[in-house]
């Protein structure tokens, strides 16, 4: 499907969650259309558990998997930061290790328009 590359650039998924779904799939088509990510899979809803202030939190939030290049990753992580309304935004993100070569391939086509240090949105 895709022509072969040699060793691909190392692939990675970025997680994040937010507490309002509608806002987090706008954010994640925004990543999209600026080619920071290839795509995302919105999982609505999830329940977090954590802890603040020695509290027990239980909330209902949204998550969506970006699937990246390891070296957009800061970017990704900067945008996250820049426009999320929560004080300390979960986004975590996990090298992939193996997985459908013809994919892997996929995103690294998919972002390969985008540049290391250009997450600044328009």
């Amino acid at each position: 499907m895709f022509d072969p590359i040699g060793s691909p650039p190392t692939c990675v998924e970025v997680v994040v969650t937010a507490r309002d779904a509608c806002r987090l799939a706008a954010f994640t088509r925004s990543l999209v259309e600026d080619g920071l990510v290839a795509c995302g899979q919105t999982v609505a809803p999830v329940q977090v558990l954590s802890m603040k202030d020695g509290e027990v939190r239980d909330e209902i939030r949204a998550r969506v998997a970006l699937h990246t290049r390891h070296t957009l990753v800061s970017d990704v992580v900067a945008r996250v930061e820049r426009e999320s309304p929560d004080d300390v935004p979960c986004v975590v993100a996990t090298r992939l290790i193996d997985g459908s070569t013809d994919y892997l391939q996929w995103i690294v086509h998919q972002t390969a328009g985008a540049q290391h240090g250009a997450g600044a949105r328009r």
